[in-house]
């Protein structure tokens, strides 16, 4: 069974009176448990897929099924809906809630999308936060860790659902190699531990190098599906 399945998917949008093609007709398929990675130049249409996936926007045409759901027809609660039950999201910027403690933004997903009663939301935070390794951070502010730790935070909120697919879109921009490094290597901890699916948008060869199916974009399209990691070349 596949985990997505996209079949001659597209995405135009209306600009003034001008259609602006972003996905071209694609087709593609995504295994659970995996590590995939959609790169391409700006503008090739890999954050406009990761939100078609998402169920952030919808396709123009085509059908695309995530866990055995047609998200193309999902209206927006349903949607909504969708992606609290089932997909997390890591951001290049973290997007953590400045003023809720790293306890409090992983958590805060258990609350205002699924409503856990307390005791369970706690032993769910408390068992991510060592799995990220961020055991005794827990009551500190976003603006008190470094940025590496920020996306370790990010991490376990993304997880926080149990969400069986997690969308990262170009997670390690805004950190160093190694810290970028670490990070790669917990989300793939992540993927063996709890049997989630990572799909990311990227530029970075580090991110390439770990894939385990990349799909080059260009002008929405899918030029080359491979499954070995595709090296860039200055």
């Amino acid at each position: 069974m596949k985990l997505i399945r996209a079949e001659r998917l597209v995405k135009t949008y209306r600009t003034g009176e001008v259609d602006v093609p972003a996905i071209r007709g694609v087709d593609f398929a995504i295994e659970p448990k995996s590590f995939v990675v959609f790169v391409g130049p700006s503008g090739s249409g890999k954050s406009t897929l990761l939100n078609m996936i998402g169920c952030l926007d919808h396709p123009t045409s085509g059908q695309l099924t995530v866990m055995n759901t047609d998200v193309s027809t999902l209206d927006r609660r349903a949607a909504a809906e969708f992606r609290g039950e089932h997909i997390g999201f890591v951001f290049q910027d973290f997007n953590l809630i400045p003023v809720l403690t790293v306890f409090e933004n992983i958590e805060y997903p258990l609350i205002m999308v699924q409503d856990w009663p307390e005791k369970k939301r706690r032993e769910q935070v408390m068992r991510l936060i060592e799995a990220v390794g961020m055991s005794g951070q827990e009551k500190k502010r976003p603006d008190q860790i470094s940025g590496g730790q920020k996306q370790r935070v990010a991490v376990a909120r993304a997880l926080a659902t149990n969400a069986q697919l997690v969308l990262a879109d170009e997670p390690t921009a805004n950190l160093d190699h190694d810290t970028a490094y670490h990070i790669l290597e917990l989300m793939k901890d992540m993927r063996d531990e709890f049997g989630t699916t990572f799909v990311f948008s990227t530029h970075d060869p580090k991110i390439m190098g770990e894939a385990e199916v990349t799909f080059m974009l260009e002008d929405g399209r899918i030029q080359q599906p491979s499954p070995k990691p595709v090296a860039l070349h200055a």
